[in-house]
């Protein structure tokens, strides 16, 4: 399994959209890893998690091919996550040439949404689907067995972190959340993961309701361990950063590295 980060960024993205603080003035500064789109990555070039406002870039820096792009998983609606208003550029004389359907995977409230977007304006879902997908009810995707699972983040909505296995290998992609849900640590514990990416938003901070930081991060990786979830083999790669952690790239390094976790950036590869 290979996935590509396009965006590892918290929601206003680093440097903040609006911000002048001292973060992302450094971050502007230095460049390079320290800038960082809000948050979107791809599995195997098949499998694509979330639909933000910065997936057009992601397109044009990164290579992006969304147009051949048939599964999205939406871990929640936020803004920063799922920007559905981007979809109706796929018909018409917006898009051409369209001749499959680009379907989307989530919650009730990515549902409603879609059915608001696609639905109520007329769309035909031949070239924009959905399908709500239940907790801890794997389903198949393009050869992919794949499993929401409960996150700890907005109590207002059902987010969603996941798991995605094929041919005895095992992805659990885990933003945005704080520690998990007991019904997710239960469902992940006969599950061997070859590739962990978690939420890391507030840097040493420890959150662990709605977010991760640093020791958040550094004791998931001990109860996957501990559970027999993980061993040496596995890769374990922090993301989703937010200048409120105050942590640069080469700063998140130093604090997570000693632990054997990666740091992720826009554009990185990590591979099982």
């Amino acid at each position: 399994m290979k996935l590509q980060y396009f965006g590892t960024a918290a929601a206003e993205g680093w440097p903040g959209v609006f911000c002048r603080c001292e973060y992302c003035r450094e971050a502007a500064r230095l460049g390079g890893k320290n800038i960082r789109t809000r948050s979107q990555a791809l599995l195997d070039g098949r499998i694509l998690f979330d639909l933000p406002p910065d997936t057009y870039l992601h397109m044009l820096r990164d290579g992006l091919d969304l147009p051949h792009i048939r599964s999205v998983l939406i871990t929640h609606t936020h803004q920063d996550h799922f920007y559905p208003e981007e979809l109706g550029f796929r018909y018409g004389v917006f898009a051409r040439g369209v001749d499959d359907t680009l379907t989307l995977y989530g919650n009730d409230a990515m549902a409603a949404a879609l059915e608001r977007v696609i639905t109520g304006e007329g769309k035909s879902r031949e070239v924009v689907d959905w399908r709500e997908i239940a907790p801890y009810q794997p389903i198949e995707i393009e050869g992919y067995t794949v499993s929401a699972m409960l996150a700890s983040h907005d109590r207002g909505e059902r987010c969603y972190i996941y798991l995605v296995e094929k041919e005895g290998q095992t992805l659990l992609y885990g933003n945005d959340t704080g520690l998990f849900p007991e019904k997710t640590w239960e469902y992940l514990a006969d599950k061997k993961l070859g590739l962990v990416s978690l939420d890391c938003t507030t840097g040493y901070a420890k959150e662990g309701r709605n977010h991760m930081g640093v020791p958040d991060v550094i004791e998931v990786k001990r109860r996957l361990t501990a559970m027999g979830c993980a061993d040496e083999s596995t890769r374990f790669v922090a993301t989703h950063f937010s200048h409120n952690g105050r942590l640069l790239h080469h700063e998140l390094e130093a604090a997570l590295s000693p632990h054997g976790i990666g740091v992720a950036y826009d554009g990185m590869t990590a591979e099982v």
